[in-house]
């Protein structure tokens, strides 16, 4: 009596690679015609598990494949910062070239509140969804999220990454770690000994990989340790950080490094109102070099990042015929100007 009373839910991705003792970005990779990409004997047993269970892709599947949909979904942490407006200049610039239109959704918050967009978009059947923002450690949804994704990728729909290398998809990442590290031996070469960082919390992982970075190459010039605040990943976050460096007393501090431009762009201003003349009583730099670190007074040193290449490359990765494409790595230069000035 209860057998007919049940409501059996259908399997799902997660289900048939259990099944098949695979990972669910394998399951996905066999189902979906990547199967070259997959060693035979476990291809076979995904496709084994598949039928056993009654498996069956998104019902958006066949809209996906034919391309029905011509819309690429760009989720973001935060459209009014100009490092996620820059890679969307680049998204939308590849996507116009290929007559795609990019729908962009803001995903700031919580990882809970990615995931819900994530299963939104598939709904929605874009041809392209594209993920840019830091990723989270130890984040309680990311293998919900990778079971989205790769159910969505399994139904023909293309996903990229533009953040570190954390879930199993094509990524463009940004060499955060040594672009800061070679920050720091600059600001070393022009005479800078004592220094300040401002960072976010150490889940946040672009913020700790510059942090890391800039740290270690302090460590091999034997540049002692600089003094850590913590703070938001925000301009408010690095005005307040500036003004409890201030309170503290920053005799100790010759030059300050926030993990990003907007961070670094709060804290000048938070100096300012206290008296402070960034560039001359105290050094400040950033990471990203965003359009408007040329435009603050002094302009701001930073870590130039092409981030509308990043959007051109990963819209390159999505609309690549080629499965299992390697990920892009871009570059990040040092960028020198009068907020530090040699010492």
């Amino acid at each position: 009596m209860d057998d007919g009373s049940k409501a059996l839910s259908p399997p799902t991705l997660h289900d048939v690679a259990r099944e098949a003792g695979v990972s669910i970005a394998t399951a996905s990779r066999a189902l979906n015609g990547s199967a070259r990409n997959v060693r035979s004997e476990n291809a076979s047993r995904v496709r084994a598990a598949a039928a056993k269970l009654g498996y069956e892709p998104h019902l958006s599947a066949q809209a996906i494949a034919k391309g029905s949909t011509r819309t690429v979904a760009l989720v973001v942490g935060d459209v009014a910062d100009p490092y996620f407006s820059s890679i969307a200049a680049g998204v939308t610039q590849a996507a116009e070239a290929a007559q795609l239109i990019v729908t962009m959704a803001v995903a700031e918050g919580p990882p809970e509140r990615e995931l819900e967009i994530v299963k939104t978009l598939r709904g929605q059947r874009p041809r392209v969804i594209i993920v840019a923002g830091s990723r989270i450690e130890g984040a309680s949804t990311r293998d919900a999220l990778v079971e989205e994704l790769a159910e969505y990728r399994t139904a023909g729909g293309r996903v990229v990454m533009i953040s570190q290398r954390d879930l199993p998809f094509s990524t463009v990442t940004i060499d955060n770690h040594d672009g800061a590290g070679r920050l720091a031996l600059a600001l070393a070469e022009a005479g800078y000994r004592r220094f300040a960082i401002f960072h976010a919390p150490a889940e946040i992982r672009t913020s700790r990989d510059r942090h890391d970075g800039f740290l270690a190459a302090l460590r091999s010039r034997g540049v002692p340790d600089p003094v850590a605040i913590e703070t938001g990943f925000t301009r408010a976050g690095g005005y307040d950080a500036a003004r409890r460096l201030v309170e503290r007393g920053f005799e100790d501090v010759e030059a300050v490094f926030a993990v990003n431009d907007v961070m670094a762009i709060g804290a000048m201003t938070a100096f300012r109102d206290a008296g402070v003349i960034p560039g001359k009583d105290l050094g400040v730099a950033g990471f990203d070099d965003i359009g408007s670190a040329v435009d603050v007074v002094p302009a701001l040193t930073s870590v130039a990042v092409p981030l509308r290449e990043a959007g051109l490359a990963a819209m390159r990765l999505a609309l690549s015929e080629e499965d299992g494409t390697p990920d892009v790595c871009l570059p990040a230069d040092v960028v020198l100007r009068e907020s530090t000035p040699p010492r």
